[in-house]
């Protein structure tokens, strides 16, 4: 039984939007950041061996900012999910591939992996509830 005043607080509607921010931070932020220092973008892109990092740059932008407006928004909330979830994906062999390391590196970069994958669990769960909302309507 949840208490009454944390039930209150999870029905709110407000504190719903307010996760949603939450949980979607790390994307938009890293969108955003982007955006602001696009030289920095395009030479993390490059970094990854992600080439043309002129094509690569504005579409990876895009996907982490339409990603998290659609999950902030609720509106194709199931699409914001799963853009996010793989984008978070793509990023484990792209980004943080510790099986290829040795020594320190490979325990922390192993570390951001197992982060990683909880990261795309709570994406998961995400996108069923909010799944749920829409069939309650």
């Amino acid at each position: 039984m949840t208490p009454s005043l944390l039930a209150t607080l999870l029905a709110s509607r407000i504190f719903g939007v307010f996760a949603r921010i939450v949980l979607t931070f790390v994307f938009w932020s890293a969108g955003l950041g982007m955006a602001a220092d696009y030289a920095a973008a395009l030479a993390e892109m490059s970094h990854f061996g992600l080439e043309p990092a002129a094509l690569f740059a504005p579409a990876v932008i895009a996907l982490l900012l339409a990603g998290s407006a659609f999950v902030i928004l609720n509106r194709w909330a199931w699409l914001g999910f799963g853009i996010l979830a793989a984008f978070t994906a793509l990023t484990i062999p792209i980004a943080h591939p510790f099986w290829a390391m040795e020594g320190a590196m490979r325990i922390a970069e192993f570390h951001v992996v197992m982060e990683h994958i909880s990261l795309i669990g709570g994406l998961m769960v995400g996108a069923v509830l909010c799944h749920r909302l829409e069939q309650e309507r």
